[in-house]
């Protein structure tokens, strides 16, 4: 099976190569909140491989070390049509892959979101008079994957199709044309993709009255790609980061299941995963589930003889603690405890880095891997993030004050599966 080129993309992120073919990947991210799960489309943005931007609003051709822009109508930000976000700010509200932290509440994702802002965004959000923080949609440039699972649809692009699309957006008036019926985030997909392959994508008058969806877009697309083999293609699932945010839903088209074709597509059919290693990956299946969550269950049991009371301690200091950045810039979040402030580490990055914030570095992963292991999560879960992150697990234990690191060593040594034996 070939790697699509947007797992290559954030593979080669890491050592700056560009990757060696471009590409057009359509993002279908799930509806989100009260209002998405009621209206049930979610959003379409097109990630383009080969485009980079030198403004949110010009475009590019990409050169050496630079991975493309993910692209979108706005409904009201700044009067503009589109926008244009680099891929990790957009997905991960971060600037490096490695800043992606395990577990994510409504708490830090504001403050990733802002530093972001701050930093790349003032002329489109400009802070209040007073320095705060400024209200609207401005955020939905940043950080989808912590409100949504995105499924994506790839098909290659060349170099011509490419700069055709850059003198096109940079040209044409950039004025605000979003509508709900005529002119929102999918008919702009829609036209983007239609001009790099005429007629590949279209609206149904009959399953969606004739609005543009995103289930839609990627329903055509996905057929398109079958028709023409020759083209490179892939799909795969970029999920939901785990935390305390509500999940996302299913997405849906206007009518559903009255047109037999929309209420048959599943856009994460037979997927791959996107994991932690930018690598394509098989979800869990029930098995692997039931085993991990036994070997966890396990491990806990060995490491504590109050998990009940640990989780309602943990969950208190998680939900008192406040984000900050380290000396590196990876998050970390500031727990506050017996009138001492630890800064603990929530990405793979330094979540090793200082043991004094292992106790509650350990509170954090068991977390993030129950939240992997709920039964609507798993078939959208990557198996290798499981088995890494029961690795993690073990060696923060072993991190703990010796009595416990002692107690735990039968656990993680004798019962505990190595990650060459989840299957």
């Amino acid at each position: 099976m070939r790697l699509g080129n947007l797992s290559a993309v954030l593979l080669f992120c890491v050592c700056s190569i560009p990757p060696a073919q471009a590409g057009a990947t359509l993002f279908l991210g799930e509806p989100y909140g009260y209002g998405g799960a009621l209206l049930g489309a979610g959003h379409s943005a097109l990630y383009l491989s080969g485009v980079c931007a030198t403004s949110p609003v010009i475009l590019h051709p990409c050169g050496p070390g630079e991975t493309g822009i993910v692209l979108s109508r706005y409904r009201s930000i700044a009067g503009y049509d589109w926008i244009a976000i680099p891929l990790v700010p957009y997905l991960y509200a971060v600037e490096k892959q490695e800043d992606i932290p395990l577990f994510a509440d409504k708490k830090l994702v504001a403050f990733l979101r802002d530093r972001y802002r701050r930093n790349h965004l003032e002329s489109l959000a400009p802070d209040l008079p007073d320095g705060e923080t400024p209200d609207g949609d401005w955020y939905e440039l940043i950080g989808a994957s912590y409100i949504r699972t995105i499924y994506t649809f790839e098909i290659e692009t060349s170099p011509e199709q490419d700069a055709k699309l850059i003198r096109a957006l940079n040209e044409r008036p950039k004025r605000h044309r979003w509508n709900l019926v005529t002119a929102n985030c999918a008919d702009f997909a829609r036209q983007i993709i239609n001009s790099y392959y005429p007629h590949s994508v279209h609206r149904s008058i009959i399953g969606d009255l004739g609005i543009t969806t995103p289930k839609q877009l990627a329903r055509t697309l996905s057929n398109y790609s079958h028709r023409h083999p020759e083209l490179q293609t892939s799909t795969f699932v970029i999920p939901q980061v785990p935390g305390t945010i509500p999940r996302s839903k299913r997405v849906r088209g206007v009518l559903e299941c009255v047109y037999i074709g929309h209420c048959h597509f599943n856009p994460g059919k037979n997927a791959l995963v996107l994991d932690s290693n930018h690598q394509l990956v098989a979800p869990l299946t029930s098995a692997d589930r039931r085993l991990v969550q036994d070997q966890l269950e396990e491990l806990i049991r060995a490491a504590s003889s109050a998990a009940d009371a640990d989780k309602r301690q943990w969950t208190s200091l998680h939900v008192a603690a406040e984000p900050a950045l380290d000396a590196a810039g990876g998050p970390t979040l500031q727990v506050r405890e017996g009138g001492e402030v630890t800064s603990v580490g929530i990405a793979r990055s330094n979540i090793l880095n200082d043991p004094t914030g292992s106790e509650f570095a350990v509170g954090l992963m068991k977390a993030r891997l129950r939240e992997e292991l709920k039964s609507n999560a798993a078939q959208k879960t990557a198996r290798a993030d499981v088995e890494s992150d029961l690795v993690l697990l073990q060696q923060l234990l072993l991190s703990q004050p010796e009595g416990l690191a002692r107690t735990t060593a039968f656990a993680i040594e004798g019962r505990i599966l190595s990650s060459e034996g989840v299957h």
